[in-house]
């Protein structure tokens, strides 16, 4: 049992971080690693060696926001997601335009995509207001609609880049914490019915790659060598890797390119046709691992902040795991969304590091706001 931690002693905090939560991180991004190797068809370049830059650049930052004061991350919460919006904001005026899409600041060394950290920060601004927010009054409206405009204003900005997947995975995270924090379920309902009722409207502001996504999603031969082209592979690739695989530089649909976006979206796809079905369940029982870790942190939580942050990290590491594996086996529509510690990419491996690094915060500091 833990003792009462001293939070001006660095090394002891350092004692108290959830190291089997670290440990599990690093057994996913290894195995992320060496599909990096086998995409780039036995090399360490381009993708393997900087994604273990991303990885080793991320454990520093959640190291140090571990070990950083609850209170201090209380207080800039409402500054950081204030921070995150003009980012938002700036990117739509002077953002980078690849494939398409306006969803980058390009700051010379790295471009930046302010809608993954957007993310955190709606977490951090959520719970430090529901933090303050007396259980009788969840279930008043009008203490509703702040967190509501909280969540709807980034998720409208998001969707201008366009950004589907990252504005669904907002609403997710919101959806989520509203749940956690005790909205009434009749008020979900609503909601819903909302959106069920005004789903022909917004047919109408979609892109028309994004109907297409759709119409596909609900008959993929209808465009076999276009948009359907994609979720074809996946899914030969899914099946052809049996109970084993084929092996790592074995997979013919990775090797010989029919497989798009391998190293990134569809990772996962690349993974079950190499390590086979025992591969994806390794991954899928590390990552339920995780969401245990986290989800035992925010309950050991003495203080309401440092639990919301918790449960909303995991809501928004479960939400990228549902939609991307969901959408590599054709249950939804293909978005953009990456898989946490396996997909190529220093945007999304930043901010998963980032999200744990505030589980391991909510771990060493579960009573630094009560001091």
């Amino acid at each position: 049992m833990r003792g009462k931690v001293n939070y001006n002693n660095t090394l002891q905090k350092i004692l108290y971080i959830d190291f089997p939560l670290y440990f599990l991180m690093l057994a996913v991004s290894s195995i992320g690693f060496a599909l990096m190797y086998s995409a780039a068809q036995g090399s360490v370049f381009p993708w393997m060696f900087k994604q273990i830059l991303h990885f080793a650049s991320g454990t520093v930052v959640m190291l140090v926001i571990a070990v950083t004061s609850m209170r201090f991350w209380y207080n800039m919460s409402y500054k950081f997601y204030a921070l995150s919006i003009i980012l938002l904001i700036v990117t739509e005026f002077a953002g980078h335009t690849a494939m398409g899409a306006t969803r980058w600041l390009n700051l010379g060394i790295i471009k930046l995509q302010p809608s993954d950290l957007v993310k955190t920060t709606v977490i951090m601004a959520l719970a430090r207001y529901f933090h303050n927010l007396p259980f009788n009054n969840i279930r008043k409206i009008r203490y509703v609609i702040p967190p509501i405009l909280m969540v709807l204003v980034p998720v409208a900005l998001v969707l201008k880049q366009p950004d589907l997947g990252t504005a669904s995975i907002i609403l997710g995270i919101g959806g989520m914490m509203f749940l956690i924090a005790g909205i009434a379920l009749w008020k979900f309902g609503f909601v819903i019915l909302a959106a069920v009722i005004s789903a022909p409207i917004a047919w109408n502001f979609l892109h028309d790659y994004q109907k297409k996504r759709i119409m596909v999603f609900l008959d993929p031969g209808s465009d076999r060598l276009a948009t359907g082209y994609n979720i074809i592979q996946s899914k030969i690739s899914i099946g052809s890797g049996g109970i084993f695989g084929k092996g790592l530089l074995k997979g013919t649909q990775t090797q010989l390119s029919f497989l798009p976006e391998h190293q990134t979206d569809f990772i996962f796809a690349m993974l079950s046709e190499e390590l086979g079905l025992m591969g994806g369940l390794t991954i899928l029982v590390i990552y339920g691992l995780m969401l245990y870790r986290s989800y035992k942190v925010a309950l050991n939580c003495k203080n309401h902040f440092g639990a919301m942050m918790a449960m909303g990290v995991a809501c928004m590491f479960f939400i990228h795991l549902f939609i991307n594996m969901a959408m590599v086996m054709e249950l939804v529509p293909v978005v953009g969304v990456p898989l946490p510690f396996l997909s190529y990419g220093g945007t999304i491996m930043m901010s998963m590091m980032v999200g744990f690094g505030f589980v391991m915060c909510a771990s060493v500091h579960n009573r630094d706001l009560d001091r």
